[in-house]
């Protein structure tokens, strides 16, 4: 444990910012599970709404420094990769 006031704080500051950056992780994680699900049934109406959610997370995430920007763009790469190729599959 920190013995110093200014460790204290430094502590505290890292168990919020932890706590805030698994949270974005796990609902990130939470919506590319969402949206394989639904790329994988027939109703496919949820995919726009679903893809845009999961860049409006990866791009706060990448503000907010859970992720770096270019893992960000990675990933929102690989999403719309995910979809174009569900969409060629089924025509």
């Amino acid at each position: 444990m920190p013995i110093k006031k200014s460790a204290m704080k430094e502590l505290r500051k890292t168990t919020k910012r932890t706590a805030r950056n698994n949270l974005a992780k796990r609902r990130l994680k939470n919506l590319i599970k969402k949206l394989d699900k639904v790329l994988n049934s027939e109703d496919k109406s949820e995919v726009k709404k679903i893809y845009n959610k999961i860049q409006k997370i990866v791009d706060k995430a990448s503000k907010n420094h859970p992720f770096k920007k270019g893992k960000a763009d990675r990933i929102k790469s690989r999403v719309a990769h995910k979809i174009n190729r569900s969409e060629t599959k089924n025509k």
